[in-house]
């Protein structure tokens, strides 16, 4: 095996073991990666000797950030279809794993965000650690909370959802677990054991059981009735005018969330806005379709180089959107992230992938 690979993979006891490995980069995934997780995955799921699989990340700042934007914006601004088939690959890998046969636990700690969130958030176990910090933060670089984002989101509790969308707010372990984007809370120093427990035989939630830490309270849950009061707004003005509306307890906080969302591209806002809408009433497969669909815009567009020229590459924190304002994004513009392709997400055989070599 090779310890410098990108993604590691291991059969221990009864457990599949994957290893994001790219601790240096945060553990962002890659094309390769997507490619080699799919097949790997299908192969366990075919392996009566497998009972589960474990989704563990190499060192201790991130499980896995989300995508190489770096890469994924210079193969785009060139033109390489490769821009195009991770997201494809992506997300037919996102949907696999909400399939998937067997349990799929997912270990977090750390940063997970954005790819990391796709790799783990579907699976039929979500431990995460006291380190975690979970975020959607795609609407700051000209994107979209993508990864499934369009089906999870909006089945938050109350309005938690579109919030995150639209503000890239941060979430600890408590509120993980109070939210259900995890399934457990753990203390960071037990993860070895965890692996080790889910190594060996038995059923995958009584062996994770032991290791529950007691419920810890939840800092956003104090701020659900401001959220809900705002965020479920019908559109991104309409949320910033009853964030400005707040008086009170919550008025500093509205403030502060007034100027998050107003370094946010515009256009992307209003995406997200739209799909947390559309996708609290759709399928999980309409929602990956749907962000193929947008995704598929978004590369030919300006919001998503521009948001990575400001962040990464020039690192000036000052993206220059077009436009630049809420209100001249027409509904007619944003129609058209979501109009029907003339190639369309395959979501069909997902368990094939790779069983050919």
């Amino acid at each position: 095996m090779a310890e410098d690979a990108e993604i590691l993979f291991e059969v221990r006891g009864r457990a599949g073991i994957v290893t994001l490995n790219r601790p240096k980069a945060l553990n962002a995934l890659t094309l390769g990666m997507v490619r080699q997780l799919h097949p790997q995955l299908v192969a366990w799921a075919n392996d009566a000797a497998i009972d589960r699989v474990v989704i563990r990340a190499a060192g201790e700042k991130a499980f896995c950030a989300g995508g190489d934007i770096r890469q994924l914006h210079d193969w785009g601004r060139a033109g390489d279809s490769r821009a195009l088939d991770f997201y494809r690959e992506e997300y037919r890998l996102n949907a696999y794993i909400k399939r998937y046969p067997k349990p799929y636990v997912a270990l977090i700690d750390g940063i997970v965000m954005g790819g990391g969130v796709g790799v783990s958030v579907h699976g039929s176990h979500r431990v995460v650690g006291g380190r975690t910090i979970f975020a959607m933060p795609e609407t700051g670089i000209g994107l979209f909370p993508d990864v499934g984002g369009t089906w999870f989101l909006p089945r938050l509790p109350g309005s938690l959802g579109t919030y995150l969308a639209l503000t890239g707010a941060r979430l600890g372990r408590a509120e993980a677990a109070w939210a259900g984007i995890a399934t457990l809370a753990a203390d960071s120093d037990a993860f070895p054991d965890i692996l080790a427990a889910l190594c060996g035989p038995g059923d995958t939630h009584t062996l994770l059981a032991p290791f529950a830490v007691p419920s810890e309270a939840a800092p956003v849950r104090t701020l659900m009735p401001v959220i809900d009061r705002c965020f479920s707004a019908d559109s991104v003005e309409e949320v910033l005018e009853r964030l400005d509306r707040e008086q009170g307890d919550h008025a500093d906080w509205a403030r502060k969330t007034i100027a998050t969302m107003r370094t946010k591209s515009p256009v992307s806002q209003k995406i997200a806005l739209r799909q947390m809408r559309l996708g609290a009433r759709s399928s999980f497969e309409e929602c990956m379709r749907i962000e193929f669909r947008i995704v598929s815009r978004i590369l030919t567009g300006h919001e998503f180089f521009e948001g990575v020229r400001a962040l990464i590459i020039d690192k000036d924190n000052q993206p220059r959107w077009q436009p630049d304002r809420l209100e001249d994004v027409s509904d007619a513009e944003v129609d058209a992230y979501f109009a029907p392709l003339d190639e369309e997400l395959d979501l069909g055989r997902l368990d094939v992938v790779g069983t050919d070599g």
